[in-house]
């Protein structure tokens, strides 16, 4: 995993960082090997996490057939742009 600093931003890199890493599920995984988790469970603990994945599945397929209706959108508010992504605007070709 790469995070380029820009203009010595280190502040914003490890933001960026922090972000990127929640969203792989890094996070939730180095607190759950902070300490030691009996056997019995981390069974009940996979299984919770495996019904709540069923009932999630369940409820998208209903979602998409008609069942029950669609989430309304949240309104997000405008965000400046990430100076670490990637330019999202094709340069002009030099002439």
């Amino acid at each position: 995993m790469k995070i380029f600093v820009k203009d010595n931003n280190v502040d914003q890199a490890l933001r960026f960082l922090k972000k990127k890493m929640q969203r792989e599920g890094l996070l939730r995984e180095m607190k759950a090997h902070t300490f030691y988790e009996k056997p019995s469970e981390k069974r009940v603990r996979e299984k919770a996490e495996a019904v709540r994945r069923a009932r999630k599945l369940a409820r998208k397929k209903a979602q998409r057939e008609g069942l029950i209706p669609m989430p309304k959108p949240k309104p997000r508010p405008a965000r400046p742009s990430n100076p670490f992504a990637a330019s999202a605007t094709p340069k002009p070709p030099a002439a």
